[in-house]
Parts: structure tokens; C-alpha cells; sequence
């Protein structure tokens, strides 16, 4: 019986149909996610919530504790960190370092994100958590608090391991903390160029692609191995909005930076902001029971935005969903009702609605004619009439 009520108070929105259909986007990447932050809208998912090997990308996570560690005042961007044997003699892409250098955690930061530098994760774990496994084993627990629910880590830089993955969708959830809660640390991954102590003045290039084309990307980091293949997880700004999003599985370096230009390009021209109402109209009305009045306005708590295919028409597709009949009390500027607006292939946008007046619970009369009413409904559900 109350699914049948619920149904019936289904309210139909007020907005007109006529959308555009959005045209989806193909990707050469194996699995991609790309994510809005500036409207909290996803544009992408193509077996984002795979877990794979994510290469150098994941050094992304032994950056978010070493800020952590920042944030919190267990070091500073002055401490020095040891370099073990076992740091110094990493492989693959490196900063150079030796049992005799004592980096402060800025170098170390401009290590990571420039240089790539294994040695410099390697050196990063030590000096927070003992041993890389240790450090690993924390990895794994503080992914889990963030929601990163399909990644592990056995190692802080990404080297090959099976028990290193992360899924596309975890890695654009990490990219987005990185920009959103260390503002002060983000700009490192703008930074081109890094040259530790003079030892590889070839090898100082930030190797992120989109860096040098004036698209407005500022980070954030490569990854390559020969399992993964070539990835990217990167941000761009564009006349207020940023894009964060993550491509993988890439069969050269070339093939990389195109790909990733093409996604940024996509995300900003393909896609705008718009408003869709301003704060305090009126989207519908809905019938209230047991008050002094028998029915509030549904009214927008605040002007609405919401990002739209560039191409789709002002006029959207939309209802309005609430939980009815509405019981008073109900206080000026209580939510009680949703407006749900389809976006074609975009996710379902959600707009809390609030009541427009208070309503006060009424005397006898009221209260006799909402148990009237209700009595009515029973009655005609039961018999399977039909009211026209």
C-alpha cells in the first residue's frame, strides 16, 4: 500500500523535453575515467572500476601520505630523509640518490613528480614507516578509509608487483584529494623541470606531456611499465572549470600525449556550465495533510548550475520525486522533495527542493478532512477504481 501511495505522488516536472543525445566519446585507453570536479559530474567510465596495474601513477598515493605527514606536522618540507642501500639501488626511473645524500622532503617531492624517481618513493617509505613494507601495509589501510576500494600496494613507487593495481576510478578519486586538500603542496606538479645536484641535466624534464601545450594542465603524473602500458592521470583548467581524468593501457608515448589532449579537449568543448534555475522558483507544488494548508510550493534552495552537452537545448527532461502526502509540521526551507534531471548520457543530476512556507499542524476540521482523505484512497485502491 505505501509503494502504490508513493507512486501516485510521483509529482511530473514542469520542464519541457527536447534534449540533444550526447555522442559518446571512444578512447584508445584501455580504461579511462574522467571526472568534472568544478559540478561533481563524471563525463567518462570505461572500465574504471577495474583494477590494473597502475605503473607510476600509483606513486600518487606515497605523495598523499608524505603530505599527510606534511599536514599533520610530522615532518616538515625541510626534513632530511636517509637514503638506504636499497633505495640508491633502485631501478627504472630515478633521481639519482646515494647512501651519502640526505634529500629534505621537498626535494624528495620534486623527485616523485618530475623526475619519477624510485629511489626518491623508496627513501619517502623508509623515512615514514621504517621499511617499504611497512610503508605499504599503510597504503593499503588509508586507500581503504578514502574509498579506494579497488586498490592495493605492495611497494611506494609502483614497480611491477601483482599485488600492485588500482582501478581508474580510485586513481581519479586520489587525483582529486591531491588538488582539493593540499592546495599549498599541487603546484609541485605543475613544475617542468628539476635538476637534483647537477647529476642528470638530461634526464630533469617533468615527463607529463600536457605541461608545455597551454591547454591549462597542471598536473599530475605518468606511468609506464611493459604490463600496464602508457597512462596519464591529469588535471586541466579552463575558464573556471577543471577536469581531472586517468587513461591507461597505451601502446607508445606518443599515443599517450594524443590521447590525453583529445580528452581534455572533449571534456571542455563538448561540455558547459549552465543555469537551470535561479534560487527560490517555484518547480511544483505537492499536497500536505494534517496542516493549517493543503499544499506548499517545491522551490530551489539556491540558484542551479548543472554542466550540459554543449549542444543539448535549454529545455531538459525532469521530475519531481517526494515522499507523500507531506505530514505538517513543515518549516519554511525543509527539504522535501527531489528534482531529478536526466542529462541524456551524463548522470542523473540531484536538486534538493524546499518547502516555500511553514505549515503548522492544524485543528479538528484538517486533521478530520486528511483521515477523510486517506480513508477515501484505501477504499478506491481496494475496489480497483479509477478516478478520473
Amino acid at each position: 500500500m505505501l509503494n502504490h501511495l508513493l507512486k501516485l505522488m510521483l509529482v511530473p516536472l514542469v520542464l519541457t523535453l527536447a534534449a540533444l543525445p550526447l555522442r559518446a566519446f571512444e578512447t584508445s585507453a584501455t580504461a579511462a575515467y574522467v571526472y568534472d570536479l568544478t559540478t561533481d559530474t563524471v563525463l567518462l567510465e570505461k572500465r574504471s572500476d577495474i583494477a590494473l596495474p597502475p605503473a607510476s601513477m600509483s606513486k600518487l598515493m606515497t605523495l598523499n601520505m608524505l603530505f599527510e605527514a606534511l599536514q599533520d606536522g610530522r615532518v616538515t618540507l625541510q626534513t632530511r630523509f636517509a637514503v638506504s642501500t636499497r633505495a640508491k639501488n633502485m631501478g627504472g626511473s630515478t633521481m639519482f640518490l646515494n647512501e651519502t645524500d640526505r634529500p629534505t622532503v621537498e626535494e624528495l617531492i620534486q623527485g616523485i613528480i618530475v623526475l619519477s624517481g624510485n629511489d626518491a618513493c623508496v627513501a619517502v617509505a623508509e623515512g615514514l614507516a621504517g621499511s617499504e613494507d611497512a610503508f605499504a601495509r599503510l597504503m593499503n589501510e588509508r586507500a581503504r578509509d578514502l574509498g579506494m576500494e579497488n586498490s592495493t600496494f605492495a611497494n611506494a613507487s609502483g614497480w611491477p608487483d601483482p599485488n600492485q593495481r588500482m582501478s581508474m576510478k580510485d586513481l581519479g578519486t586520489l587525483a582529486t584529494r591531491l588538488i582539493t586538500e593540499f592546495p599549498e603542496y599541487y603546484g609541485y606538479f605543475a613544475q617542468r623541470e628539476f635538476d637534483f645536484d647537477g647529476r642528470a641535466p638530461d634526464n630533469r624534464f617533468n615527463r607529463n606531456p600536457l605541461l608545455r601545450l597551454g591547454i591549462g594542465a597542471d598536473g599530475l603524473k605518468t606511468g609506464h611499465t611493459d604490463e600496464a602500458g602508457f597512462g596519464l592521470v591529469g588535471s586541466a583548467v579552463q575558464s573556471g572549470r577543471r577536469i581531472v581524468f586517468v587513461i591507461t593501457g597505451l601502446n607508445a608515448e606518443a599515443e599517450r600525449s594524443q590521447e590525453a589532449e583529445r580528452v581534455v579537449n572533449w571534456a571542455f568543448r563538448q561540455f558547459v556550465e549552465k543555469p537551470v534555475a535561479d534560487k527560490g522558483r517555484e518547480m511544483g507544488r505537492a499536497k500536505v495533510w494534517m496542516g493549517d494548508q493543503q499544499e506548499i510550493g517545491l522551490v530551489t534552495a539556491d540558484d542551479v548550475s548543472l554542466l550540459l552537452p554543449a549542444l543539448q537545448r535549454d529545455a531538459l527532461d525532469a521530475e519531481i520525486v517526494y515522499r507523500g502526502p507531506l505530514e505538517a509540521p513543515i518549516n519554511k526551507g525543509d527539504i522535501v522533495a527531489d528534482l531529478v534531471i536526466s542529462r541524456g548520457e551524463l548522470p542523473d543530476a540531484t536538486v534538493p527542493l524546499v518547502s516555500d512556507r511553514t505549515i503548522i499542524r492544524g485543528g479538528f476540521l484538517p486533521r478530520v478532512r486528511s483521515a477523510a482523505t486517506v480513508l477515501f484512497r484505501k477504499f478506491v485502491d481496494k475496489e480497483g477504481l479509477v478516478l478520473n
